[in-house]
């Protein structure tokens, strides 16, 4: 099924007897129940005011586009989305939807925040067939939900989206990364949070391959004073790349260049970065064979495991259940999906508040139904 217009959506699920497995571009290989439910045919920008920082485009629109439309006004989503292809052997063409319904990020998100943070508003059907507009270009709101931020993240279990309204910001005149090797986790993580602690602006803070790096964006000037100061601020022992080596380098670890083609579960974990160099340590102690990229400080830990038994899952989400945090399983082969679920299990009330969303919007458990419940 692949609607093309909101309309034509509400009335095809208020329809639906049977679970609809909602896909944008399908690039990010998720196992879905049902028959598949495209949103591809929602697509096309409604409002682009750049001088406004302001874009409103339908969900199904190709982020290619969106980044394009953007690119001509010198313009960017900040927040940098992830292409998954690669990493998992999709094809597809990722949507702007889709971006926002996993809330994907990238390595910017340490200075910028997240998709969910550049959301001004979205529009979306409900399971029950109910459009519902929250946030900027509001016609209908939901009182007692901030259904923007709500929606950023619930893969599509709430509601299908129709249109998102998203800030976008300017793109940078210049940029350049102070690179240092030989790093170990605990030393690269030590530096990583004492560079977001200065005054220097860093807009990415990354350790791939036994290597430091750090990003600093903006005005040509700026960022060539920034990276001498930050460089001299961290004891020195920094090499400095710039322009399209620089974004290279970044591309690489948003996308998990390092993990692509080579075998193995790939994990997603999200911690307090001071607990990275202990967790990796632990795990490596008890036994969980990994190879490890590290972004947002040591927040975001990316792990690459040998695909056997359950690929370290008790181990890992235990750690996680222990310290904090979540440990989302990105990249399975089918035996292990079927015996692993792709999040972190949540508490007890965490749990219950989840299923008390899932059961107000989608009363009759339709839209990607088993996706998160559990979880």
């Amino acid at each position: 099924m692949r609607p093309g217009t909101e309309t034509e959506l509400a009335e095809l699920l208020q329809a639906a007897r049977a679970p609809l497995a909602v896909r944008g571009g399908g690039t990010r290989g998720v196992a879905l129940t049902g028959e598949a439910l495209e949103t591809g045919g929602l697509s096309g920008v409604r409002l682009y005011e750049p001088g406004a920082l302001t874009l409103v485009v339908a969900a199904g629109t190709p982020l290619a586009e969106v980044e394009a439309l953007l690119a001509q006004k010198g313009q960017r989503l900040a927040f940098e989305p992830m292409d998954h292809r690669a990493l998992l052997g999709t094809g597809g063409e990722p949507t702007i939807g889709g971006v926002v319904a996993a809330n994907v990020s990238g390595p910017r998100r340490v200075q910028v925040g997240a998709c969910r943070d550049h959301l001004l508003g979205v529009r979306f059907v409900t399971g029950a067939g109910e459009v519902v507009s929250n946030g900027g270009r509001v016609m209908k709101n939901v009182t007692g939900y901030d259904l923007v931020k709500l929606m950023a993240g619930s893969w599509g279990t709430l509601g299908v989206l129709t249109e998102v309204s998203l800030k976008v910001l300017a793109r940078p005149q210049a940029e350049a990364t102070l690179i240092r090797s030989g790093q170990g986790a605990e030393a690269a993580v030590a530096q990583m949070c004492r560079a977001m602690g200065t005054p220097y602006d860093v807009s990415g803070a990354g350790w791939v391959g036994g290597t430091t790096q750090l990003r600093l964006e903006g005005l040509a000037g700026s960022v060539a004073y920034r990276a001498s100061a930050l460089a001299e601020a961290l004891g020195g022992g920094w090499d400095l790349v710039e322009g399209d080596d620089s974004a290279a380098l970044w591309r690489a670890l948003r996308d998990v260049a390092p993990f692509v083609g080579q075998p193995g579960a790939v994990w997603k974990l999200s911690v307090k970065p001071t607990e990275a160099p202990g967790l990796l340590a632990r795990l490596a102690g008890a036994g969980v064979e990994h190879e490890v990229l590290l972004d947002w400080s040591g927040g975001l830990i990316w792990l690459r495991v040998p695909e056997a038994e359950d690929a370290g899952a008790a181990r890992i989400r235990g750690e996680i259940a222990r310290i904090g945090g979540h440990a989302t399983l990105i990249r399975a082969g089918e035996a292990l999906r079927a015996t692993v679920p792709m999040f972190q299990p949540r508490p007890a009330p965490v749990a219950r508040l989840e299923a008390g969303l899932r059961a107000k919007f989608d009363p009759r458990g339709l839209l990607n139904p088993g996706l998160m419940e559990g979880a």
